[in-house]
């Protein structure tokens, strides 16, 4: 599966695209997160998440993309594992976390 981890400048979003396909990995999945900046956003993605600082931009990416978009918590930097990142996806892609029915 393809995620897009948006940022601004594609900074930030590195730290994030990185826990998060630590986190994936580590459940079995085969997923490939990757950061990008708001202007390498394609189509090609079956999940968006976009970095709180660009929440007023939401209408916009979610516009440009035919995925799943989430806006990331403002707190997701301190997801220092991933799994509350891996969490938010399972849950836009309807995916039952692990350990839940």
């Amino acid at each position: 599966m393809e995620i897009l981890v948006v940022c601004g400048a594609g900074a930030s979003s590195t730290f994030v695209a990185r826990r998060l396909r630590t986190a994936a990995a580590a459940a079995g999945l085969d997923w490939s997160p990757r950061a990008v900046s708001r202007h390498e956003l394609g189509a090609d993605a079956d999940v968006v998440l976009v970095g709180p600082h660009l929440a007023e931009q939401m209408s916009a990416i979610s516009a440009a993309s035919h995925a799943a978009v989430v806006l990331l918590p403002a707190d997701i930097f301190a997801d220092l594992d991933g799994t509350r990142t891996l969490a938010l996806v399972q849950a836009a892609i309807h995916i039952p976390a692990k350990g839940t029915s």
